[in-house]
């Protein structure tokens, strides 16, 4: 058994429809369960708004706006081991958007970012076709067993009393 994630939950946002401690910790040990090697348990996942979202991206990644999730490793200085696994920042007014215009529940892509950074942190990337493929078929199977659509299948549009899923295949860091 997998011990279980401790998770740093922060709030720098406004916003009032954020997970919550127990939905982050699932979501985490969900990807840590595929990494059962994994000792580095300790993760913080930031909630902020557009604002620093924007600033930490153009700081860090030379983009001047703001984007749903940014992941920064942990990197234990030489001779001590600390079990951090690093840190998520996710943009809500950016997830938010996207779930509207991708018209995804905003938990589950919640779950998908939280997802998707984590396994970031634990090393996984897309910068390559091959690792995007690799990277993107663990997230879907990682959500699979959260019981949450593909959030990279084709759209698809049911009767108007159910949720409709049109996920644009857009690597999650614009």
């Amino acid at each position: 058994m997998t011990p279980s994630p401790e998770v740093d939950r922060q709030v720098a946002s406004s916003s009032k429809t954020l997970p919550e401690q127990g939905q982050l910790e699932a979501w985490v040990a969900a990807v840590l369960a595929r990494h059962p090697e994994e000792t580095r348990l300790e993760i913080t996942i930031r909630f902020v708004d557009s604002e620093e979202s924007q600033a930490l991206n153009r700081d860090y990644r030379g983009k001047d706006r703001p984007t749903n999730v940014l992941s920064f490793p942990f990197e234990n200085p030489p001779g001590i081991q600390l079990p951090l696994l690093g840190d998520l920042v996710i943009c809500h007014p950016v997830v938010a958007r996207e779930a509207l215009e991708q018209r995804k529940n905003l938990e589950e892509h919640y779950a998908h970012l939280v997802v998707h950074g984590t396994l970031h942190l634990l090393g996984h990337d897309h910068l390559e076709e091959d690792e995007a493929e690799t990277m993107e078929q663990l997230e879907r199977d990682i959500l699979a067993g959260l019981c949450i659509e593909d959030p990279y299948a084709p759209p698809r549009y049911i009767h108007d009393n159910e949720r409709h899923f049109d996920s644009k295949d857009e690597r999650l860091d614009p």
